[in-house]
């Protein structure tokens, strides 16, 4: 195959991805090795506390900059500790643990009465759209085909 068949294949199968998804690039940022470990052990230990535990991911409004205006550091600082610490950016962090609970409320027989829309919103995304491209990136299917699975499971 040629250079130019190849990179109208590769170009095919990145159009193809549903959702608009991109593959994750490694990015090697300088000021990431800048950061004191000690302080570094702290803010994760506080984003912890912040994100999960008081569930301010719930919240689609919870900003990078809310958070560190929180923790009383900046948003680049926050940033560089999310990347170290997590291996992610911030909207992937808050996104994860949205699809964690989604996952629960998907399976669970009392919110079966909820549609994906609703149980998007409980978990704090602003739209349907976004919380499909996030359950996909993070699952690899649909939170109704997700659902309609673990129920036929559970069904048996």
């Amino acid at each position: 195959m040629s250079d130019i068949e190849n990179k109208l294949q590769n170009e095919d199968a990145k159009t193809k991805l549903p959702y608009n998804l991109r593959e994750k690039k490694e990015k090697n940022a300088a000021y990431r090795s800048l950061i004191r470990p000690e302080l570094a052990d702290e803010l994760y230990d506080k984003i912890i506390n912040i994100v999960v535990v008081q569930k301010k991911y719930r919240d689609p409004d919870y900003s990078a900059k809310m958070l560190a205006k929180e923790l009383e550091t900046n948003t680049r600082y926050l940033s560089a500790v999310i990347n170290s610490r997590f291996g992610m950016n911030y909207s992937c962090l808050l996104n994860e643990y949205r699809i964690r609970e989604a996952l629960h409320l998907l399976t669970d027989k009392r919110y079966a009465a909820k549609n994906i829309e609703d149980i998007s919103t409980m978990v704090g995304f602003a739209n349907r759209q976004s919380f499909y491209a996030a359950f996909y990136k993070i699952m690899g299917e649909t939170p109704n085909g997700y659902r309609k699975k673990h129920a036929n499971k559970k069904g048996k």
